[in-house]
Protein backbone atom coordinates (compact mmCIF):
# COMPACT_ATOMS: atom_id res chain seq x y z
CA UNK A 1 0.00 0.00 0.00
CA UNK A 2 1.55 3.74 -0.55
CA UNK A 3 -0.07 6.84 -0.98
CA UNK A 4 1.08 10.34 -1.89
CA UNK A 5 0.18 13.80 -1.09
CA UNK A 6 -1.22 16.26 -3.32
CA UNK A 7 -1.85 18.96 -1.59
CA UNK A 8 -1.08 19.39 2.25
CA UNK A 9 -2.36 23.36 2.85
CA UNK A 10 -5.26 24.35 5.08
CA UNK A 11 -7.75 26.68 3.60
CA UNK A 12 -5.75 28.10 1.09
CA UNK A 13 -2.70 27.58 -1.27
CA UNK A 14 0.86 28.25 -0.80
CA UNK A 15 3.59 28.81 -3.61
CA UNK A 16 4.86 25.35 -2.60
CA UNK A 17 1.56 23.77 -0.98
CA UNK A 18 -2.05 23.22 -2.39
CA UNK A 19 -5.08 22.48 -1.00
CA UNK A 20 -6.14 18.80 0.66
CA UNK A 21 -5.62 15.93 -2.05
CA UNK A 22 -4.58 12.39 -1.17
CA UNK A 23 -4.38 9.63 -3.77
CA UNK A 24 -3.79 6.04 -2.11
CA UNK A 25 -2.81 2.82 -3.69
CA UNK A 26 -4.20 -0.70 -2.83
CA UNK A 27 -1.81 -3.64 -3.17
CA UNK A 28 -4.44 -4.51 -6.17
CA UNK A 29 -3.87 -1.35 -8.25
CA UNK A 30 -5.67 1.52 -9.52
CA UNK A 31 -5.83 4.38 -7.07
CA UNK A 32 -8.56 6.33 -4.93
CA UNK A 33 -8.39 9.67 -3.99
CA UNK A 34 -9.18 10.83 -0.49
CA UNK A 35 -10.45 15.04 -0.96
CA UNK A 36 -9.76 17.07 -3.87
CA UNK A 37 -9.50 20.63 -3.17
CA UNK A 38 -9.08 23.21 -5.98
CA UNK A 39 -5.95 22.41 -8.21
CA UNK A 40 -6.04 19.03 -7.44
CA UNK A 41 -5.77 17.96 -11.19
CA UNK A 42 -2.96 20.13 -11.99
CA UNK A 43 -1.00 18.32 -8.72
CA UNK A 44 -2.38 14.91 -10.72
CA UNK A 45 -0.62 15.88 -13.83
CA UNK A 46 2.71 16.45 -12.04
CA UNK A 47 2.91 12.62 -10.60
CA UNK A 48 2.26 8.77 -12.72
CA UNK A 49 -1.40 9.05 -11.73
CA UNK A 50 -4.26 8.34 -14.40
CA UNK A 51 -7.51 9.38 -14.31
CA UNK A 52 -8.73 6.15 -16.27
CA UNK A 53 -7.28 3.90 -13.08
CA UNK A 54 -8.91 6.19 -10.49
CA UNK A 55 -11.06 3.38 -8.65
CA UNK A 56 -13.43 5.85 -6.36
CA UNK A 57 -13.05 9.94 -4.70
CA UNK A 58 -13.99 9.48 -1.18
CA UNK A 59 -14.19 13.28 0.78
CA UNK A 60 -14.41 14.09 4.25
CA UNK A 61 -16.71 17.04 4.37
CA UNK A 62 -17.67 19.87 2.15
CA UNK A 63 -15.75 23.06 3.19
CA UNK A 64 -13.80 24.13 -0.31
CA UNK A 65 -10.78 23.28 0.43
CA UNK A 66 -11.64 19.68 0.24
CA UNK A 67 -13.52 19.67 -2.96
CA UNK A 68 -13.73 22.52 -5.37
CA UNK A 69 -11.39 20.41 -7.48
CA UNK A 70 -14.02 17.87 -8.04
CA UNK A 71 -16.19 18.87 -10.75
CA UNK A 72 -13.46 20.28 -12.77
CA UNK A 73 -11.29 16.46 -12.03
CA UNK A 74 -14.94 14.85 -13.53
CA UNK A 75 -15.09 17.13 -16.35
CA UNK A 76 -11.31 16.10 -17.30
CA UNK A 77 -11.77 12.61 -17.26
CA UNK A 78 -14.51 12.72 -19.35
CA UNK A 79 -12.56 14.55 -22.03
CA UNK A 80 -9.50 12.07 -21.72
CA UNK A 81 -12.62 9.76 -22.74
CA UNK A 82 -12.58 7.38 -19.22
CA UNK A 83 -15.84 4.82 -19.73
CA UNK A 84 -15.61 3.06 -16.30
CA UNK A 85 -17.96 4.06 -13.63
CA UNK A 86 -16.38 6.25 -10.60
CA UNK A 87 -17.80 5.94 -7.26
CA UNK A 88 -18.11 8.81 -5.06
CA UNK A 89 -18.35 8.17 -1.42
CA UNK A 90 -19.13 11.87 0.49
CA UNK A 91 -21.96 13.56 2.78
CA UNK A 92 -25.02 13.81 0.95
CA UNK A 93 -25.30 17.06 0.03
CA UNK A 94 -21.51 16.62 -1.90
CA UNK A 95 -24.31 15.09 -4.16
CA UNK A 96 -26.62 17.88 -4.46
CA UNK A 97 -23.48 20.18 -4.95
CA UNK A 98 -21.78 17.90 -7.82
CA UNK A 99 -25.30 17.90 -9.55
CA UNK A 100 -25.66 21.66 -9.62
CA UNK A 101 -22.68 22.54 -11.22
CA UNK A 102 -23.15 19.66 -13.51
CA UNK A 103 -26.81 21.19 -14.74
CA UNK A 104 -25.52 24.84 -14.45
CA UNK A 105 -22.92 23.86 -16.63
CA UNK A 106 -24.32 21.58 -18.81
CA UNK A 107 -21.27 18.88 -18.03
CA UNK A 108 -22.07 15.97 -19.78
CA UNK A 109 -19.93 12.89 -18.34
CA UNK A 110 -19.04 9.69 -20.78
CA UNK A 111 -19.23 7.41 -17.54
CA UNK A 112 -21.65 7.00 -14.83
CA UNK A 113 -20.85 8.21 -11.32
CA UNK A 114 -22.18 5.58 -8.52
CA UNK A 115 -22.11 7.87 -5.91
CA UNK A 116 -22.30 6.85 -1.65
CA UNK A 117 -23.73 8.51 0.85
CA UNK A 118 -21.43 8.01 3.98
CA UNK A 119 -24.38 6.21 6.11
CA UNK A 120 -24.51 3.81 3.21
CA UNK A 121 -21.20 2.82 3.00
CA UNK A 122 -20.90 0.47 5.80
CA UNK A 123 -21.03 -3.26 3.74
CA UNK A 124 -20.35 -1.92 0.30
CA UNK A 125 -17.41 -3.13 -1.62
CA UNK A 126 -16.47 0.18 -2.73
CA UNK A 127 -12.89 -1.05 -3.72
CA UNK A 128 -11.38 -4.98 -4.31
CA UNK A 129 -8.98 -5.03 -2.38
CA UNK A 130 -9.41 -2.47 0.53
CA UNK A 131 -12.60 -2.25 3.28
CA UNK A 132 -13.50 1.48 3.75
CA UNK A 133 -15.46 2.51 6.51
CA UNK A 134 -16.40 5.76 8.13
CA UNK A 135 -15.52 7.48 11.66
CA UNK A 136 -17.77 10.63 12.32
CA UNK A 137 -15.26 13.64 13.67
CA UNK A 138 -15.75 17.02 15.29
CA UNK A 139 -15.75 20.18 12.61
CA UNK A 140 -18.20 22.96 11.59
CA UNK A 141 -20.16 20.62 9.23
CA UNK A 142 -20.33 16.81 9.54
CA UNK A 143 -16.87 15.84 8.82
CA UNK A 144 -15.17 12.28 8.66
CA UNK A 145 -12.26 9.81 8.79
CA UNK A 146 -11.69 7.01 6.25
CA UNK A 147 -10.27 4.01 7.30
CA UNK A 148 -8.64 1.51 4.95
CA UNK A 149 -7.97 -1.84 5.44
CA UNK A 150 -6.50 -4.75 3.32
CA UNK A 151 -9.31 -7.45 2.19
CA UNK A 152 -7.36 -10.39 1.51
CA UNK A 153 -3.69 -11.53 3.13
CA UNK A 154 -1.46 -13.87 2.14
CA UNK A 155 -0.45 -16.78 3.93
CA UNK A 156 3.02 -18.58 3.43
CA UNK A 157 3.87 -22.14 3.09
CA UNK A 158 4.73 -24.07 6.19
CA UNK A 159 7.62 -25.50 4.29
CA UNK A 160 9.46 -26.52 7.27
CA UNK A 161 6.56 -28.80 8.18
CA UNK A 162 6.08 -30.22 4.48
CA UNK A 163 9.70 -31.03 4.20
CA UNK A 164 9.84 -33.02 7.98
CA UNK A 165 6.43 -34.78 6.74
CA UNK A 166 8.53 -36.04 3.71
CA UNK A 167 6.22 -33.88 1.26
CA UNK A 168 9.52 -32.55 -1.28
CA UNK A 169 9.00 -29.62 -3.29
CA UNK A 170 6.70 -29.77 -6.57
CA UNK A 171 2.99 -29.21 -7.87
CA UNK A 172 1.50 -29.73 -4.51
CA UNK A 173 3.21 -27.03 -2.90
CA UNK A 174 1.77 -24.45 -5.33
CA UNK A 175 -1.53 -25.98 -5.13
CA UNK A 176 -1.28 -25.67 -0.93
CA UNK A 177 -0.17 -22.30 -1.82
CA UNK A 178 -3.27 -21.36 -3.96
CA UNK A 179 -5.97 -22.43 -1.09
CA UNK A 180 -6.12 -26.36 -3.02
CA UNK A 181 -6.79 -29.26 -1.17
CA UNK A 182 -4.15 -32.05 -2.33
CA UNK A 183 -4.16 -35.80 -2.60
CA UNK A 184 -1.31 -37.64 -2.44
CA UNK A 185 0.17 -40.66 -4.41
CA UNK A 186 0.13 -42.30 -1.20
CA UNK A 187 -3.42 -41.59 -0.37
CA UNK A 188 -2.79 -38.71 2.29
CA UNK A 189 -5.18 -35.69 2.12
CA UNK A 190 -3.64 -32.36 2.58
CA UNK A 191 -5.98 -29.44 3.52
CA UNK A 192 -4.23 -26.14 2.20
CA UNK A 193 -5.47 -24.49 5.58
CA UNK A 194 -3.54 -26.77 7.59
CA UNK A 195 -0.61 -26.39 6.13
CA UNK A 196 -0.43 -22.81 5.68
CA UNK A 197 0.83 -20.17 8.33
CA UNK A 198 -1.09 -17.32 10.28
CA UNK A 199 -1.61 -14.52 8.01
CA UNK A 200 0.33 -11.76 9.04
CA UNK A 201 -1.83 -8.59 10.01
CA UNK A 202 -3.76 -6.92 7.12
CA UNK A 203 -2.69 -3.02 7.29
CA UNK A 204 -4.63 -0.15 8.09
CA UNK A 205 -4.71 3.27 6.91
CA UNK A 206 -6.35 5.90 8.41
CA UNK A 207 -7.52 9.45 6.68
CA UNK A 208 -8.53 12.06 8.78
CA UNK A 209 -10.77 14.81 7.77
CA UNK A 210 -10.87 18.50 9.52
CA UNK A 211 -11.39 16.94 13.09
CA UNK A 212 -10.74 19.48 16.60
CA UNK A 213 -10.87 16.26 18.20
CA UNK A 214 -8.73 13.78 17.94
CA UNK A 215 -9.41 11.14 20.55
CA UNK A 216 -12.64 10.30 18.44
CA UNK A 217 -10.20 8.64 16.52
CA UNK A 218 -8.36 6.66 19.47
CA UNK A 219 -10.08 3.23 19.14
CA UNK A 220 -9.58 3.21 15.64
CA UNK A 221 -6.04 4.22 15.73
CA UNK A 222 -5.46 1.21 18.35
CA UNK A 223 -5.46 -1.48 15.52
CA UNK A 224 -4.11 1.27 12.48
CA UNK A 225 -0.59 1.17 10.93
CA UNK A 226 -1.05 4.99 9.63
CA UNK A 227 -2.96 7.82 11.12
CA UNK A 228 -3.31 10.94 8.45
CA UNK A 229 -4.14 13.92 10.55
CA UNK A 230 -4.70 17.38 10.63
CA UNK A 231 -2.49 19.60 12.25
CA UNK A 232 -3.35 22.95 11.53
CA UNK A 233 -1.75 24.45 13.84
CA UNK A 234 0.60 25.00 16.87
CA UNK A 235 -0.92 24.79 19.83
CA UNK A 236 0.08 28.26 21.13
CA UNK A 237 -1.51 29.58 18.08
CA UNK A 238 -4.74 27.31 18.55
CA UNK A 239 -4.95 28.89 21.70
CA UNK A 240 -4.70 32.30 20.37
CA UNK A 241 -7.35 31.61 17.64
CA UNK A 242 -9.66 30.36 19.55
CA UNK A 243 -12.03 27.20 19.34
CA UNK A 244 -14.30 28.39 16.23
CA UNK A 245 -12.25 27.18 13.63
CA UNK A 246 -12.62 23.23 15.22
CA UNK A 247 -9.36 22.43 14.20
CA UNK A 248 -6.07 19.98 15.81
CA UNK A 249 -3.30 21.15 16.85
CA UNK A 250 0.22 19.14 16.29
CA UNK A 251 0.06 18.53 20.15
CA UNK A 252 -3.28 17.43 20.29
CA UNK A 253 -3.19 15.04 17.41
CA UNK A 254 0.22 13.63 18.82
CA UNK A 255 -0.85 13.18 22.16
CA UNK A 256 -3.97 10.94 20.72
CA UNK A 257 -1.70 9.52 18.19
CA UNK A 258 0.65 8.30 21.09
CA UNK A 259 -2.39 7.36 23.46
CA UNK A 260 -3.28 4.99 20.83
CA UNK A 261 0.15 3.53 19.99
CA UNK A 262 -0.15 3.73 16.48
CA UNK A 263 3.44 3.05 14.71
CA UNK A 264 3.06 5.63 11.97
CA UNK A 265 1.99 9.42 12.03
CA UNK A 266 1.46 11.57 9.28
CA UNK A 267 0.78 14.90 9.96
CA UNK A 268 -1.21 17.60 6.92
CA UNK A 269 -3.28 19.94 6.41
CA UNK A 270 -0.72 23.15 7.83
CA UNK A 271 -2.36 26.61 7.98
CA UNK A 272 -0.41 29.08 5.39
CA UNK A 273 0.98 30.65 8.10
CA UNK A 274 3.84 28.46 8.73
CA UNK A 275 6.85 27.99 6.18
CA UNK A 276 10.28 26.57 6.23
CA UNK A 277 12.71 27.71 8.34
CA UNK A 278 12.62 28.29 12.28
CA UNK A 279 10.66 30.28 14.13
CA UNK A 280 7.21 29.74 15.80
CA UNK A 281 5.65 29.98 12.66
CA UNK A 282 7.73 27.30 10.79
CA UNK A 283 6.73 23.95 9.84
CA UNK A 284 9.87 22.95 12.42
CA UNK A 285 7.87 24.73 15.44
CA UNK A 286 4.82 22.21 14.44
CA UNK A 287 7.50 19.15 14.79
CA UNK A 288 9.21 19.83 17.58
CA UNK A 289 5.18 20.49 19.44
CA UNK A 290 4.30 16.78 17.75
CA UNK A 291 7.95 14.78 18.90
CA UNK A 292 7.69 16.40 22.37
CA UNK A 293 4.78 14.17 23.27
CA UNK A 294 4.97 11.04 19.97
CA UNK A 295 7.92 8.75 19.57
CA UNK A 296 6.50 6.72 17.04
CA UNK A 297 7.87 7.11 13.26
CA UNK A 298 6.33 10.81 12.50
CA UNK A 299 5.91 12.43 8.70
CA UNK A 300 5.24 16.05 8.29
CA UNK A 301 3.59 16.10 5.18
CA UNK A 302 4.70 18.04 1.62
CA UNK A 303 3.21 18.11 -1.46
CA UNK A 304 3.94 15.05 -3.84
CA UNK A 305 5.70 13.20 -0.82
CA UNK A 306 4.66 9.48 -1.32
CA UNK A 307 4.86 7.00 1.42
CA UNK A 308 4.86 2.79 1.15
CA UNK A 309 3.21 1.16 3.59
CA UNK A 310 5.51 -1.73 3.73
CA UNK A 311 3.83 -5.56 5.12
CA UNK A 312 5.37 -5.46 8.06
CA UNK A 313 3.44 -2.46 8.93
CA UNK A 314 6.55 -0.31 8.10
CA UNK A 315 6.00 3.22 6.90
CA UNK A 316 8.56 4.88 4.72
CA UNK A 317 9.19 7.93 2.61
CA UNK A 318 9.65 6.65 -0.99
CA UNK A 319 12.77 8.28 -2.28
CA UNK A 320 12.42 8.27 -6.33
CA UNK A 321 15.23 6.13 -7.77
Amino acid sequence: MDFQFLGTSSGTPTTTRNVTGLALRGPAGGWSLVDCGEGTQHRILQTTLSLHDLRAVFVTHLHGDHCYGLPGLLASAGMQNRTATLAIVGPPPLWRFLEGVMATTELGLPYALDFIPIAELAGKAVLPDLAVDAIALSHRMPSYAFRFTERAVERKLDAARLRAAGIAPGPAWGDLQRGVDVVLQDGRVLRADDWLLAPRKARTIIVGGDNDDPGLLLDAARTADVLIHEATYTEAVLQKVGPGPMHSSALRTARAAAAAGVPNLVLTHFSPRYQEGDGPLSLAALEAEARGVYGGNLFLARDFDRYVLERDGVCRRHVPA
